[in-house]
C-alpha cells in the first residue's frame, strides 16, 4: 500500500500481543506521537522498554511526540487553557512531523502509536490522520481486535457519533466532516491542570 499510513493504540494489552498485531499487518516502524512516552499503569509501553522490544523484532521505533504530540508546549496553540488542534496543525513543527511521516512511508511501513483503543478518542485520528489524509496520504487503523478500519470509515463513524446532520443543499460533506472533527477535538483536545492554591498563597 503506498503512501499508507497505520494507526495504532497501545492500550493496557501486553507487548507481546501488540508486537503480534503489528507483524500481522506488516508493520516494519512505529512513530510514536506521545507527548509524553511513558504509562505509569503500562510500564511495557515505556519508551525504553517498547523500544526494546520492538528491536527484537525487527521493528524500527521514532519519537514524534514533540511533533506530533497532542500537547503543545507552543502557547499560541491554546485558547483558554485548551489546545487548539487547527492552530496546532499549522504550526512549523507540526508540519515537520507530517513531512517526516511522509517520507519515512516511502520506505517503512509506519504505524502511528499513541494510547488510546479507540481511534476516534485520540488525536491519531482527529488531528494527525486528518491532516496526512489532507496531503493525500491512506490511512488506515489497526483496531484493538485486530481489524483494519480505513479512516474514510472511521470518519463516517464519527459523524454518526457526533451526531453531524447529513449533506444537503446548503452543506456538503466536506462541511459535514469539518464539523465532525471540530465537534471531537473540542472534546478530547488537551487541557492544562488549572493551578490550585496551596495554604501559603
Amino acid at each position: 500500500m503506498t503512501g499508507t499510513v497505520f494507526t495504532i493504540g497501545h492500550s493496557t494489552q501486553p507487548v507481546d500481543r501488540f508486537i503480534d498485531l503489528l507483524q500481522r499487518h506488516g508493520i516494519t516502524a512505529i512513530a510514536d506521537v506521545r507527548s509524553k512516552p511513558y504509562s505509569r499503569m503500562n510500564p511495557q509501553f515505556n519508551r525504553e522498554n517498547l523500544k526494546k522490544r520492538l528491536r527484537e523484532a525487527n521493528i524500527k521505533y521514532v519519537f514524534l511526540g514533540r511533533e506530533l504530540g497532542a500537547r503543545s508546549e507552543d502557547q499560541s496553540c491554546y485558547c483558554n487553557g485548551q489546545v487548539q488542534y487547527d492552530l496546532l496543525a499549522k504550526t512549523d513543527l507540526f508540519k515537520a512531523g507530517i513531512e517526516r511521516v511522509r517520507e519515512g512511508s516511502t520506505d517503512y511501513r509506519i504505524a502511528l502509536m499513541c494510547a488510546e483503543k479507540e481511534p476516534l478518542d485520540c488525536h491519531r485520528t482527529i488531528l494527525v490522520s486528518r491532516e496526512l489524509a489532507e496531503n493525500g496520504m491512506q490511512v488506515v487503523h489497526i483496531l484493538y481486535s485486530g481489524q483494519l478500519e480505513k479512516h474514510e470509515e472511521a470518519i463516517g463513524r464519527l459523524i454518526r457519533m457526533m451526531r453531524i446532520p447529513n449533506a444537503d443543499m446548503f452543506r456538503d460533506r466536506s462541511a459535514v466532516i469539518n464539523d465532525a472533527y471540530e465537534k471531537r477535538g473540542k472534546e478530547i483536545a488537551y487541557r492544562e491542570e488549572q493551578p490550585t492554591m496551596s495554604d501559603e498563597e
